[in-house]
């Protein structure tokens, strides 16, 4: 109850603020009602921004994950085996992530920190990273280590489409 009453307070003595001109741009009229009776209206200065779930990019959470969402997949799977301090990680990973997207759904990639599972960058013989692997059906098709342009990534996953 307590609570309440600080917050309904704070909220209070912050809308009732006004705002040195010139500093935040000119409010809407549009004001909202509060069930406790406050009325609050929107300051466009601090929008509230979304973006957009991405649905063809994963990341991978443990070895039983990546074998229902790799392995076992009917859609083809690019999978980037990376690492938080590689350079060219960070600049394949991006440019990876858009091609896919461009594919609308014929192919899907899964990213793999090579620091957290270890144990799968063993078992598919990742040596260096960037890795990308090319799987099919749970069988890996196609391989490439380092970075590419769009028009070799294209490639390679038209490769892998079919």
């Amino acid at each position: 109850m307590a609570q309440r009453l600080l917050l309904r307070r704070f909220l209070a003595s912050v809308i009732s603020r006004k705002p040195s001109q010139g500093w935040w741009p000119p409010l809407t009229s549009r004001a909202l009602q509060t069930p406790g009776g406050l009325t609050v209206t929107p300051n466009p200065a601090r929008t509230i921004y979304t973006t957009r779930i991405s649905l063809t990019t994963f990341n991978i959470q443990d070895g039983p994950d990546f074998q229902d969402r790799v392995v076992n997949s009917e859609t083809p799977v690019v999978v980037d085996f990376h690492a938080q301090w590689c350079g060219p990680c960070k600049i394949l990973g991006p440019r990876l992530e858009k091609m896919v997207a461009k594919q609308h759904g014929k192919v899907v990639m899964a990213k793999v920190d090579i620091d957290d599972h270890t144990d799968l960058a063993i078992e598919y013989e990742v040596s260096a990273v960037p890795t990308v692997l090319a799987m099919k059906n749970g069988d890996v098709v196609d391989k490439f280590v380092g970075i590419k342009d769009e028009d070799q990534l294209e490639a390679f996953l038209k490769k892998l489409i079919g």
